[in-house]
């Protein structure tokens, strides 16, 4: 159950709870352990809402309650708690919680996200209770990021809000990664689907410069050409080999940007049988000629490269 506007008008809105909206800045990534501030509000955090903030909370040890929008999770640690901005939210711990939170503009990662990996936004804005396994490589994971992310609020270096940003999007990364996991767990035959998908996408970054057909592939994975085909429209919306030309193709434009590699050098380095044929099958994918692409690419490159390395004359 969503709190409507008029419910949520009436509650406190903190910048960090105990502290006015107003004494927070926006360009920065508050961390503290879950204690220290529990703690001095007897492990009982009352409904409240950050504006702007959004939260991430790591519960390493102990249990208890959050409510977030109405809705009432119990829960164990470990776990992790997400709490988008303008979610009312609360909390009752008990005080032997030990953990780790973090704070800071939603704004600012959403920013990142649309650029970068847009499908991270819905895990941004959305609130979430997951549990950990410590066990797996991801709880590894997020212990060393949330101490990362520690580490750089202790400091005033330069680019200290930066670094702490990116770590904060790996974090999400993580998380998203979680989320879906949680997700698959309830459906079989999803996450069935699911691992076939990322064991093709395995095989074309092993094999992407071999040029072998469909049926290999399938052969590798233990299924057939027709369902490897019906995979990919489902998980792509193209056919197998479209997705294996277009891991060749990306294979092509790393080569052809940042090796000195010649086009021929490259055909054959890509499994294809000449380079005239590795010409056409390029054109037809990008529009463009090898040596097209490469010189429109590299031209680029070069504009990009600061200003202050052009003057000291290290562009070339």
């Amino acid at each position: 159950m969503l709190v409507d506007w008029p419910r949520r008008r009436g509650l406190p809105n903190y910048a960090l709870y105990g502290a006015e909206a107003g004494q927070s800045s926006l360009d920065m990534v508050h961390y503290e352990r879950i204690p220290s501030r529990a703690s001095r509000f007897g492990f009982a955090i009352e409904p409240h809402f950050h504006d702007v903030l959004i939260q991430a909370l790591y519960v390493t040890h102990g249990s208890g309650e959050a409510t977030i929008d109405g809705e009432v999770w119990a829960f164990n640690a470990p776990c992790l708690v997400v709490v988008p901005a303008r979610a009312v939210h609360g909390f009752r711990f008990r005080d032997d919680v030990d953990g780790h939170v973090i704070t800071t503009a939603q704004s600012a990662i959403e920013s990142v996200a649309l650029t970068a990996a847009p499908d991270l936004l819905d895990f941004v804005r959305t609130p979430a209770m997951l549990t950990v396994d410590v066990a797996h490589r991801r709880g590894v994971r997020l212990e060393t990021l949330f101490d990362a992310i520690g580490r750089e609020a202790e400091n005033s270096e330069r680019w200290q809000y930066t670094a702490g940003l990116a770590l904060t999007i790996a974090l999400f990364v993580q998380i998203a990664r979680l989320s879906e996991k949680a997700e698959l767990a309830g459906n079989p035959a999803r996450a069935a689907l699911v691992a076939r998908i990322e064991r093709f996408r395995a095989l074309l970054d092993e094999r992407c410069r071999q040029r072998q057909p469909v049926a290999h592939y399938a052969a590798a994975m233990g299924i057939s050409s027709g369902q490897l085909t019906r995979i990919c429209r489902e998980a792509f919306g193209i056919s197998a080999i479209e997705a294996i030309d277009r891991r060749a193709v990306h294979e092509a434009r790393r080569l052809l940007v940042y090796s000195s590699f010649s086009v021929k050098q490259i055909s054959a380095e890509l499994g294809f049988r000449d380079e005239a044929y590795f010409g056409r099958f390029f054109r037809k994918q990008t529009g463009l000629r090898p040596t097209e692409y490469r010189l429109r690419e590299q031209g680029r490159l070069s504009q990009r490269k600061p200003a202050s390395i052009k003057k000291a004359g290290l562009a070339d």
